[in-house]
């Protein structure tokens, strides 16, 4: 009987159904990145002409499409889907060197390899289609994985990658790992990397939504093929896993995707949390991960994450006055950097969410090419995030890969929260100039949000403020009765201190190679020492008027009001200055009022906070005061 795989659990085989891919692979044309080429099912792999960004070479290299082949392959019996596989793998091993990809693209070549293997031997004698196949692939496979096993990649994502390809290699085919030396020795060193790699509070270390949850996708596949193989796991898995998991359920938006946060592209990672939730026993992942229908709502709705960076506020879990997917929620990035090149220059940066889909969004990576028009840049330098610029210049100096030289520095100084307002303020320091930016972004009512950035330096500066919309509110446009306010579908951007507002042509990337024209609101104050932004960013109802906002400033405090035009309903909300920053002992607090239009108090809550001085404290304390 000729040797074939065992059948794996695949974590990411859903994503590759599409007919249509197959289609065009079973017929030599490969549709990748948002550019298709037609380079015949026995491609020249070392010489084709391909596309100048050398990521959509590694994409093809990769062979996810041999999924989408056996996926139509089952679907319909029909073997040219079976033989266009063969011929690509055939080729492929008859052209390429074994070192022609770096350890990462090998690894995923080798997984993608094995899962197609196993979902086709059973259903065809893939040695009558092809003679001498079955030995072919898996001599191809044995040395692919001996010369990965001896190139690991030291750390972070690829390693992870690297290390469960050989996982998986082992545990599919177990007779060209006879003894279990390369299953055992991967399993640990997956464990290892796992307690290396993401952060005691859940964040990977990269600090990007994308790679977080492309890593988590190895870690939660090896604890399904685990409990399918009755693997034993080591001890501590189960518990940073969760910590993972965590924080994959809080960075969710209400409508079911991922943020685009540093290098990373949209989408959703909601069947890993589907998931984890039958892995590990944590019913809210599964509550999360089917918006409501299953399991039980998460205890708290304002997360955060002190090490990685990340900060969340959320209105509710569908368990309140709103629908799931309704719910409000933002996102506040105010941590470093991120370790090796993947971050982006972007401290103070937010997204925010409501009524079912995003309002204000991370623009994404778009393209690691760096090449001319350098989009690579575009996408990671500052102006490019919903943060503060000065002088236009980057928060960090860019260069090609990690940064060189000091990085630019992100904390959180207070955190405050309770029932109807919950505050954020943190602050950003540059090597590039003197200036300290320092943001407040307050969650007022459950409803909207009162963003305050401040900055001085010993120079005069120009300071702008942005925030990019996303792609369907083409037709934003600053109010003809007030030219401070920006109406766009769903969302109103008000301004309430002396700042110029415009509209600029901006890009919103959510998958690799594919960018979407979206307005960016931009206040503008004119060259000075000192300048201070005060936004009011609120989901608005299709029809409605745009809230009223009215603020000053006494003695430390600042005083603004919120008048909703279609309720009558006025907000006044409070909060004491401290520009000093936390060095001089002092507290900060915030106070909000809701009252009828004849003065009548319906709601109101108030919050203090001492400086953020236990990171782990923090933590503990949001996660409890946040309880519903």
């Amino acid at each position: 009987m000729p040797l074939a795989p065992r059948r794996l659990f695949c974590v990411y085989e859903h994503r590759y159904r599409d007919r249509h891919v197959a289609d065009a692979v079973a017929n030599g044309r490969f549709p990748i990145q948002g550019q298709t080429l037609d380079l015949g099912v026995e491609p020249d792999w070392m010489g084709a002409a391909l596309p100048p960004d050398r990521e959509w070479r590694l994409e093809w290299s990769k062979f996810y499409y041999g999924l989408n082949l056996a996926q139509a392959f089952e679907e319909t019996g029909d073997l040219r889907y079976c033989r266009a596989w063969i011929a690509l793998v055939r080729s492929w091993i008859a052209q390429v060197p074994i070192d022609a990809d770096s350890s990462d693209v090998l690894a995923r070549r080798l997984q993608n390899w094995i899962y197609a293997w196993s979902r086709f031997a059973p259903l065809a004698d893939l040695d009558a289609v092809s003679s001498g196949f079955a030995n072919a692939i898996a001599g191809s496979l044995a040395r692919q994985a001996a010369h990965l096993e001896r190139h690991l990649t030291r750390e972070r994502n690829h390693r992870t990658l690297e290390l469960y390809a050989l996982f998986a290699f082992a545990l599919a085919l177990p007779s060209l790992d006879p003894a279990g030396r390369l299953l055992g020795e991967a399993i640990a060193a997956l464990a290892e990397n796992l307690l290396a790699d993401i952060l005691p509070d859940g964040v990977q270390r990269e600090r990007s939504t994308h790679y977080h949850h492309v890593v988590l996708r190895s870690f939660v596949g090896l604890r399904e093929n685990a409990r399918r193989f009755s693997l034993a796991i080591p001890d501590g898995f189960d518990a940073r896993l969760t910590r993972a998991c965590e924080f994959a359920m809080h960075c969710h938006r209400p409508d079911g995707g991922i943020p685009a946060l540093s290098d990373s592209d949209g989408g959703s990672y909601l069947d890993l949390l589907a998931l984890a939730g039958d892995l590990l026993g944590r019913p809210e992942f599964t509550y999360v991960a089917t918006a409501g229908a299953a399991g039980v709502p998460p205890d708290s709705r304002h997360a955060a994450f002190p090490e990685g960076g990340y900060y969340v506020q959320r209105s509710g879990w569908g368990d309140r006055e709103r629908a799931f997917a309704d719910e409000r929620y933002l996102i506040f990035d105010c941590g470093p950097l991120g370790d090796g090149g993947h971050g982006h220059y972007d401290a103070l940066n937010v997204e925010i969410a409501a009524d079912g889909r995003p309002l204000i969004m991370d623009p994404g990576r778009f393209s690691y090419n760096d090449d001319p028009p350098h989009w690579r840049y575009h996408f990671k330098r500052t102006a490019a995030h919903n943060t503060l610029t000065v002088d236009d210049l980057d928060q960090t100096p860019y260069r090609r890969g990690k940064p060189k030289g000091p990085a630019a520095t992100a904390r959180l100084l207070r955190r405050a929260s309770s029932d109807g307002l919950d505050l954020l303020w943190g602050e950003v320091r540059s090597s590039a100039y003197d200036a300290v930016h320092r943001r407040r972004v307050l969650f007022v009512a459950d409803d909207f949000w009162l963003i305050e950035d401040t900055v001085s330096d010993v120079l005069p500066r120009k300071y702008r403020v942005r925030f990019h919309l996303a792609p369907m509110m083409e037709g934003a446009r600053v109010s003809a009765a007030h030219s401070l306010t920006l109406v766009a579908p769903g969302l109103a951007i008000v301004g309430a201190t002396d700042a110029a507002l415009t509209i600029e042509d901006g890009w919103i990337s959510q998958d690799y190679g594919v960018r979407l024209p979206a307005p960016v609101a931009v206040f503008s104050a004119d060259p000075a020492r000192e300048a201070r932004f005060l936004t009011l960013v609120a989901p608005l109802a299709v029809g409605a008027e745009p809230p009223v906002v009215a603020a000053r400033r006494v003695g430390r405090s600042c005083l603004v009001e919120v008048r909703h035009q279609a309720t009558g309903l006025c907000d006044e909300i409070a909060w004491t200055s401290d520009e000093g920053g936390v060095d001089d002992g002092s507290r900060q607090a915030a106070s909000w009022r809701r009252v009828m239009a004849d003065g009548a108090l319906v709601a109101s809550a108030d919050v203090s906070a001492a400086a953020v001085d236990d990171p782990a404290s923090t933590l503990a304390a949001v996660g409890k005061g946040s309880s519903r």
